[in-house]
């Protein structure tokens, strides 16, 4: 087997197939695992993936956080806050990826089946018809390994992409992503420490902070390693409405957001602690198809998901879980059977594709919810005026429409 990829999805299947002895060679084209923006919040099902494989609680070497509480704000007033765990086994739990994804791929290559294979980028797919271009596949054409860009053949009896989601391997096999709408991007940035950012840090303490008003919308929280980031919602490129310009430094335009006390410890930030902004595009998609004849794709880069409460850490896992469960007994066999990996593989898909719709409609309501809000100065101001009485009716509801986001599906 050849896993392509060694992001959650893939770095969690490596380990489970070398802990079972089934020979696989895990291919990532990155010598680091340092990024501009890594997803950290790891949701109570991720937590129940990472415990059942007997890897929870994580190394003391992995920087973590279980977070305390999530808080919302609307035009200054706290509309309401909810205390983790929010009735779930784990609270949400910051992990810095960095750390967390090493550590995986380390305890597959302990292994004697894991052949680790850094800095070597796929440069095709092999078929019994030879390694053809995107759109020249036969619809029963067999993908029988990979070719990378030193020159090496890599042959398997499955191809596993994990490649995110902007994979190569999707439309090398033909397995095209159907977009979903999603009205908001986000711009990133990273507060360095300073007096200034410890003071925020006191203030934010282990909530998850959002906060909506005159001036925008943005997020508010301190990173598994210390650190504060700060995620501001734009407009997606796909909307009418452009991101409106302004002259107003950052900290001033967030300050405008926030209630009094947080406004007054913004605007004493210097720009020199301020690192960025990342413009990250949320792009949402599934494919219909996540396989052909001796390929699958798992993690982004068959279901590409919002950053919106958290989920692709989660289901990264969550589908190296499944996929693990029904491919080893069909790759046990000696010797193995193509149609029996061919079954199991679709079994994965359609044993995956329930949860992942549910959670991708989950998270567009979100963010319909948190985007008109965000457009909308009148329905602020009823919600930030009514708070008192509003706010824990809200506080119900939204509660309730977390569970599948925090839990998944049985």
């Amino acid at each position: 087997m050849v896993i392509v990829g060694a992001g959650p999805a893939g770095a969690a299947l490596a380990v489970l197939l070398a802990r079972a002895h089934v020979p696989v060679a895990l291919v990532e084209a990155s010598t680091t695992f340092s990024r501009q923006f890594r997803g950290e919040a790891l949701m109570p099902s991720g937590v129940a993936v990472l415990e059942r494989l007997g890897l929870w609680p994580l190394a003391a070497s992995i920087p973590q956080r279980p977070l305390g509480a999530w808080s919302f704000y609307v035009n200054g007033r706290l509309l309401f806050e909810q205390d983790e765990p929010m009735g779930s086994a784990h609270p949400c739990t910051l992990v810095d990826q960095e750390a967390f994804l090493p550590a995986l791929v380390e305890i597959a290559r302990q292994a004697p089946t894991c052949q680790w294979y850094p800095g070597q980028s796929v440069t095709g797919l092999c078929r019994a018809e030879g390694v053809l271009e995107p759109g020249q596949t036969p619809a029963n054409s067999r993908i029988t390994g990979v070719t990378l860009g030193d020159g090496t053949t890599l042959p398997a009896d499955l191809v596993v992409g994990c490649d995110g989601r902007a994979s190569r391997l999707r439309p090398w096999a033909d397995l095209p992503l159907q977009a979903l709408p999603s009205p908001l991007d986000v711009l990133w940035f990273r507060l360095a420490d300073s007096d200034a950012s410890a003071a925020l840090g006191e203030w934010v303490g282990e909530r998850f902070a959002t906060l909506v008003g005159d001036g925008g919308s943005f997020a508010l929280f301190r990173s598994a390693a210390g650190p504060l980031q700060l995620g501001w919602a734009i407009p997606a490129p796909s909307q009418d409405e452009s991101m409106p310009s302004s002259p107003l430094p950052w900290p001033e335009r967030w300050a405008r957001a926030s209630p009094r006390e947080l406004a007054d410890l913004l605007r004493r930030l210097p720009l020199s602690a301020i690192t960025g902004p990342v413009r990250l595009p949320v792009r949402v998609g599934r494919c219909a198809r996540w396989h052909r004849p001796g390929l699958l794709l798992l993690g982004d880069a068959a279901h590409p998901l919002s950053p919106l409460r958290a989920q692709g850490l989660a289901m990264a896992l969550r589908d190296a879980e499944v996929a693990a469960e029904l491919l080893l007994p069909a790759l046990r066999a000696t010797p193995t059977e193509p149609l029996a990996i061919d079954a199991a593989v679709a079994r994965i898909a359609e044993r995956r594709q329930p949860e992942i719709s549910v959670i991708q409609r989950l998270q567009h309501q979100e963010t319909q919810r948190a985007d008109l809000l965000r457009r909308h100065a009148g329905l602020r101001q009823v919600l930030a005026l009514s708070a008192p009485w509003s706010g824990p009716l809200l506080a119900h509801h939204w509660l309730g429409q977390q569970r599948i986001l925090r839990d998944g599906l049985p």
